[in-house]
């Protein structure tokens, strides 16, 4: 369970005062997969990083009962000057999982090749998600945060990267965002829509996709 109680983010830049969370409160329940919602800036990444502590929040908190992932996709879980198995092997040290177990997952899942063991730095976007998502399906979370990962890569890697989702979630939760309608609708059972600072949560999939064409189309 994930728990937001009277959170607000709030960005100031350059005096400029941007609040793209205002007192929300919401219940992401144990074991579900949510399809988080909204328009470009809306904050859902930013939501993501506060849920994960990457992120501070500026009023309010956020209350967990069991282990969160990283947000996976988000270029700052990993060091840039070490290499792609550095950096996994520094992460199993810190989840106190077996690091030997989880290098050979990651290098085989990733197929990044030779590339695993040069800095993260040298990375594509795609090889730092792939790198993200992979570390993140070699761990075993309570909820996984996601961000746009299963779209990256050709078919036969989003196929791969679905199906270890998909397994992940018969004893796991996540907050998956995705600008695929279709995959919200494939990969979540319920969702949620921020909109206007605020979070609207709906049990239905369906209901969040909705609301969020509903908002699109204004």
């Amino acid at each position: 369970m994930i728990m937001l109680r009277n959170l607000t983010k709030t960005f100031v830049i350059e005096g400029y005062r941007k609040t793209v969370l205002s007192n929300v409160n919401a219940v992401f329940p144990t074991k579900v997969s949510v399809g988080l919602l909204g328009r470009n800036g809306a904050g859902k990444s930013t939501l993501l990083k506060m849920i994960s502590g990457a992120m501070d929040v500026t009023s309010g908190e956020i209350l967990t009962d069991g282990q969160i992932s990283f947000p996976v996709g988000y270029a700052g879980s990993f060091h840039p000057d070490l290499s792609g198995a550095q950096n996994t092997r520094f992460t199993a040290r810190i989840y106190g999982v077996d690091s030997d177990a989880l290098m050979a997952y990651v290098e085989d899942f990733s197929e990044l090749g030779p590339s695993f063991h040069l800095p993260v730095r040298s990375y594509s976007s795609g090889m730092k998600a792939r790198l993200a998502f992979g570390v993140s399906m070699g761990i075993s979370f309570d909820t996984y945060l996601i961000d746009e990962v299963t779209a990256v890569g050709d078919a036969s890697f989003k196929k791969k990267s679905q199906a270890v989702f998909q397994d992940k979630m018969s004893s796991a939760g996540a907050l998956f965002v995705s600008h695929s309608l279709g995959q919200i609708k494939e990969l979540c059972k319920a969702g949620a829509v921020i909109d206007g600072g605020q979070l609207h949560y709906y049990d239905n999939v369906q209901d969040a996709i909705d609301h969020h064409l509903r908002i699109l189309s204004v």
